[in-house]
């Protein structure tokens, strides 16, 4: 189990390595950006809104300016976080796939077939939006589920843990499928292999979902599960013979 653990901080370690932190520069700056943006847009809209509640507010009850503004860091926090993984993997895609492809390359020793440039990279935005909306409808149906679950008296006290056992799985599969899609294997063959290897995929899945909710880790943690998904791969994945151990 450590050995499945250590995917991901082997992934951090692999950020530092000479011929891959230039290609760690693009997605990193993608997560700075969106978490940035959407964090101003977050407090600039609920700071609207607190000060209209403490204008429609007796003078007497001003104190509650003190509770509102630690609430709504909180709620800015909560779904500056939420929004801020979707579509930083939607936006990041190709150049997460550009640094799958390089970390490869430099655990292996080996090119990647049909290896791409950063214009390639570019060029490849549609079809790489195209496999995060595969990912994203194969989340909501899995969610839906979760949802009904969370209803049922006897399990809806477990609905946090399954709500976070499905972001595990999602997370494992985002980061593991990179290094997939580079090699021309189809979602479907991409999610049996994963599904194959679980006993290593979903320990990964719940370390990097761990990482999310980390302040300053949660910026770096993209490229670095981009790295550990791919060590992943070259380990685990890459034969298709794998074992659920």
């Amino acid at each position: 189990m450590d050995s499945n653990i250590n995917y991901l901080v082997r992934g951090f370690k692999m950020l530092r390595e000479p011929g891959i932190r230039p290609f760690v520069i693009l997605p990193l700056l993608v997560n700075v950006l969106i978490f940035g943006g959407l964090m101003t847009l977050g407090f600039e809209l609920i700071g609207g809104g607190i000060a209209a509640i403490l204008a429609w507010l007796p003078e007497w009850l001003s104190f509650l300016s003190w509770i509102l503004w630690p609430l709504a860091v909180v709620l800015v926090l909560a779904i500056a976080m939420y929004s801020f993984s979707t579509l930083a993997n939607i936006i990041a895609a190709p150049f997460n796939g550009l640094l799958a492809e390089k970390v490869e390359e430099k655990l292996t020793g080996k090119e990647v077939e049909a290896r791409e440039s950063f214009a390639s990279a570019l060029a490849s935005f549609p079809r790489s939006i195209w496999r995060e909306v595969q990912k994203l409808s194969y989340y909501l149906s899995f969610a839906l589920l979760v949802l009904l679950l969370s209803f049922i008296p006897f399990i809806s006290p477990f609905s946090g843990v399954l709500w976070f056992l499905l972001g595990a799985w999602m997370l494992s599969l985002e980061y593991c499928d990179y290094a997939m899609d580079n090699r021309g294997l189809s979602f479907k063959e991409s999610k049996r292999r994963i599904k194959a290897a679980r006993g290593s995929t979903l320990p990964f899945g719940i370390m990097v979902m761990a990482g999310t909710m980390v302040p300053i880790v949660n910026l770096l943690i993209m490229p670095a599960a981009v790295c550990g998904g791919t060590i992943l791969w070259v380990e685990k994945l890459q034969s298709g013979q794998t074992t659920n151990v």
